[in-house]
Formats: C-alpha cells, structure tokens, sequence
C-alpha cells in the first residue's frame, strides 16, 4: 500500500544513465511521478570516440556532466521552490561495467586538456569488446591460480568487465598508463562527483560493481591479491594499493551535495547522495523484484537479475553467471546477475540493413531536398520495426520446427558462459526466405538466449518462480513480449513505470536518506505495480519447445566451428 499523500511531502530525484541518454526523476515518497528529464550525450549521438569493426565504444565524461546537470536542473525548475527545498536525497544507477582512468583526485583523465580526445582516457561502455584476450588471459591465469578470483562471477571473467579493460588500455596507450593512478566505475564516480570528492582512495566504491566485474569479495579479503595482478601483467604492480579494500551498498549514503552542485541545482547541501549502482540493479528494485522472481531489463542488451536468501546460497557456485553478491541487488540478500550482450541491438542492426539501399539512393536523389531526404528516413526508420512486427506477426504460415533459425550472439555471448568471440549465424535461408521471415527469426533467437539463461539457473538448482519484465522492449513490443512468454512457457508481468532503472534509483536515494527504513518499505510504498501479464499459448508452446532444440544444436555447432577456427 501506497503512503499517504502529505502536505510536506518529501521528495528525492533518481538518475539513471543509459547507453544514449540520461533520464532524471522527481518522486515524491509515495511513488508520485512529479515530472522527468531525458538528455541525449551530444557526442555519443555523433558516433565521437566509438569504432563499432574494432568493438570500440567509449563515453566522453562530459556527456554525463551536461547531461545530469540539464535534467536535474529541468525537473526541479520544472517542479518550483516549494518542491526544491524538500528534496532530501539524490541517487543514481549507470551502465557497467564502464570504467575510466582518473587521477589521484579521482578526476577522469578525459576532463584534462592533454587527454580531453583521447578515447582510451574516456569511459569504456559496458558494450566494449576490446579486451576479448586480455579477459581469456584473466581466465588462463585464474584457472591456474591457488584461489580462483573467478569463481563467484560464474567461473569465466568477461572482456565486458572491469579488469579485461583496465589491462588492455595500459597495454595500448603508454600516455595514459603514466598518467592513470586509479580506475573507478562510472557509477561510484558520480556520487563521488556530486559530494565534492578530490581523494580517490576516499570514494566510496558500489558492493554492485566491485563484486559482479571487479572479483571483489570478503572471501579474498576484497580485491585478488598484488601478486596475482603483477604475475598477470607487470603492468598491473602497485593497483590493489591504489584501489579500494570496502564497499558499499545502494542504500548507504556517500555523503552530502557539495557546495558547488548544490548551488547550481539550488539544493540544500543537506541533500543527501546515495552510493551508485548499475542500472540493471537499480531497475530491478523499481521494478519491485521479490525472491525467485527473474527481473528482465530489457533495451539494447538484457540484464538479469535474482535476489535469493543467504541460506539458500551458503555453499553453492553458479556456473556461467555474471556473479553471486551480497546486497548487489537488494541488501540483505545474494544477488545474481546474467543477460544478453545483444537484443534490441539485434532488431536495430536488421532494420539499418534494411535502411542502407535508402540512405545510399536518397544520397544520391537531387530531385528532393536534405531536408525532405532526412524526413523521410527518419520516418521509415521510426516505423521499420514496428512494420515489421506487423508482418511477421500476420504470417498465415505459422512458425514451425522447421522454419529459420538464429543465434542471438550479434554481440557475443554474455550468459550462460560469457564468450565475446562468438557470432550469429542463420540456418534456413532459401530464394522464399523475406525480411519478416528474418526479423521473426531474430526475435526467436533473442528469446531462445533468454531461455538458455533461465534453464542454466534451474540445472544449478536455482528456481525461477516467474518473470518480471520491464525496459524498452518490455514496454513498447508485444509481440515480442507474447512470443518470450511462448518460448519460456512462463507468465511475465510487465511493469506500469516507464523508467524503473530511474525509479529503483529513487527508492534507494530514499532509504540513503532515511526515509525508509528498508528498500523493501521503498518499493512498498513509491513501487508503480505492473500494468499487464502475458500469458503462455499452449500451441505456441509446443511449437517452440521443439524449436529451442534447433537453436541449441546450432548454438553448439557454431561454437565448435569459430573455437577450432581460433585455434
């Protein structure tokens, strides 16, 4: 049950930093919506910094700095003086893990005039396939290792992670690795920003980040130690004493508004801020996560999050996971993360293929106007997938066990078993095949990965007792939200709030302040409930099952083919 509206409401602000965008948003602590902010990176949107044939995607600091000050300024503008001067907290979630090089004031080296263009001085994005040998190195020497750093991250580090990242960009820019004293996540930097932070080995690192991408865990009295780093890489001599030894979780605060951004939002410096998190940890708990329950973050890639009791866990290792943490998701119980490297990403890469003869003949078209040109892509481009769905959906064959099959690996692999060097494939194809045949193709195999991953938690005796959906995709296809339920043969409810990663960031700024006494009592009381459950078709069901064998017996022949190849 929702709080009572009072007539001194208190209110918080989440933020949440996307692949694209940041979104900030006012809540009262009943759950009211006040109003919400979205900016788009300004160099992100221009490609700056990212080469996507080398895996290279990177972030400029300044797109967060500018875009967090344009929507927490929006909102609170927005909302007027008898709102601002009740805000008592400020929390926010970021991608991950996405590291950046700082120095020792904790500043990224990307803010200084000598690296301000230098990618590798920049925030490396969660989607960075870069490190792909340094993570296979990390894996080799863990194996071999006396304690394996691995094992609570599902026995195989990722070249998405925090180490892979920091290994390669020392061994690829000598300017940088002079320069670099520490590297820090995105999201304990923006916490560390807004306190007026200028003492990295002072900042309060995210138990999320730390334990899930980093091997953080008090079972090796933190980080792995010094001489696993120096026999990995003489490179790495020195980092664990430049790193941290505690971490934090999303309900503790990191301290208080500093003078300058309390003045430049026209905050209190009372407003207290809360200790980061990734997004897809954040989302979960807007999304109103129960035990058992899988929380689906769905948008680009997906992130998968479970939240189990300590005595259900106590023991046990979970293979090919993206790690088992305590108070990773909500504090006082085990956190699990997997996902997808790939899904929307895998309906937009279909629909630019699509899209490349018309931008090539509107190029070269003199008869119309850029202008006119630009409108009419953008159109199409707004609409393709939506048509598409459409098409795909309306087919009177209806799929089969013997229809297209494809890999949801356009990215990589993530979970169950993260391989990077992976890479789709499509077996069926023949002079009938069209674009809705593929697009349909492609759908099934985003939610066949998504199976894999739910069968990989339940042979490692971890029950999934529903789904909770939410994110992009969630919220905007039902079509592929009704053919996912098919393929899982499980009920999925979907969330009412348009921005739980937001929300959830909202509910921990709340429990930082004090305002709850739990995060369990903020999702009570601000949770938005779910607006709609899909419900498996038993035909369907059928159809799929059989399916699914297809996609696994390709996924296997696949994998055997590109690792003989690499070898």
């Amino acid at each position: 049950m929702k709080k009572q509206k009072e007539d001194k409401e208190d209110y918080v602000i989440g933020v949440d930093f996307g692949t694209d965008s940041v979104r900030s948003v006012l809540l009262s602590t009943n759950g009211e919506l006040i109003n919400d902010s979205v900016h788009y990176y300004a160099r992100w949107s221009k490609g700056r910094y990212c080469d996507s044939s080398m895996n290279q995607f990177r972030q400029h600091p300044l797109d967060y700095l500018e875009g967090m000050t344009r929507t927490i300024t929006s909102v609170l503008d927005q909302a007027g003086d008898s709102v601002r001067s009740r805000v008592r907290a400020i929390s926010a979630d970021t991608t991950g893990s996405t590291p950046v090089a700082v120095d020792k004031k904790g500043c990224p080296l990307a803010l200084n005039a000598d690296f301000e263009e230098n990618p590798n001085a920049m925030f490396i994005l969660w989607k960075d396939h870069t490190a792909i040998r340094e993570a296979e190195e990390i894996n080799g020497h863990s194996i071999a290792w006396e304690t394996d750093y691995t094992k609570y991250v599902g026995g195989i580090y990722s070249s998405e992670w925090f180490w892979a990242k920091i290994l390669h960009t020392l061994r690829n820019d000598e300017k940088v690795r002079k320069a670099a004293w520490s590297w820090v996540e995105h999201c304990d930097w923006i916490p560390f920003e807004l306190t007026g932070g200028n003492d990295v080995q002072q900042m309060k690192r995210s138990r999320c980040a730390a334990g899930h991408k980093a091997m953080w865990h008090k079972d090796f009295n933190g980080l792995p130690d010094q001489d696993y780093f120096s026999t990995l890489d003489p490179l790495l001599d020195g980092i664990r004493s430049r790193m941290y030894q505690e971490t934090f979780t999303a309900d503790q605060s990191a301290g208080t508004l500093s003078a300058k951004w309390a003045k430049l939002f026209g905050l209190s410096q009372e407003v207290i801020v809360g200790v980061g998190a990734f997004d897809a940890h954040m989302g979960a708990v807007g999304g109103e996560i129960e035990p058992y329950q899988l929380s689906k973050v769905m948008g680009t890639s997906t992130c998968d999050m479970l939240i189990a009791p300590y005595e259900d866990i106590e023991g046990r290792l979970i293979r090919g996971i993206c790690g088992q943490v305590d108070g990773s998701v909500v504090p006082g119980m085990v956190g699990l993360e997997a996902g997808q490297s790939a899904f929307g990403d895998s309906y937009a890469w279909f629909r630019e293929v699509l899209l490349w003869p018309l931008k090539n003949a509107l190029q070269n078209n003199s008869t119309a106007d850029m202008e006119t040109r630009q409108i009419m892509l953008d159109d199409l481009k707004n609409s393709l997938i939506q048509d598409l769905e459409r098409a795909a959906e309306g087919q009177s064959n209806r799929p089969d066990e013997y229809g297209l099959i494809a890999l949801d690996w356009l990215n990589g692999r993530r979970t169950p078993d993260a391989n990077q060097k992976l890479t789709s494939a499509i077996e069926g194809l023949n002079l009938g095949t069209d674009a809705p045949d593929i697009f349909r193709a492609l759908v099934e195999a985003t939610c066949f990965g998504a199976k894999a991953i739910v069968n990989r938690f339940i042979e490692e005796g971890i029950p999934i007792n529903g789904i909770i959906g939410m994110g992009g995709v969630a919220k905007k296809s039902k079509f592929v939200m009704q053919m996912l339920t098919d393929v899982l043969n499980m009920p999925i409810r979907i969330v009412t709030s348009e921005q739980t990663c937001a929300l959830g960031a909202g509910m921990f700024a709340a429990t930082s302040a004090g305002l709850f006494a739990s995060v369990e009592d903020a999702m009570k009381a601000m949770g938005s409930g779910f607006e709609k459950t899909f419900l498996p078709q038993p035909e369907m069901v059928r159809v799929y099952k059989k399916k699914y064998e297809r996609f696994r017996l390709l996924s296997r022949d696949v994998e055997n083919r590109i690792s003989s190849a690499q070898h």
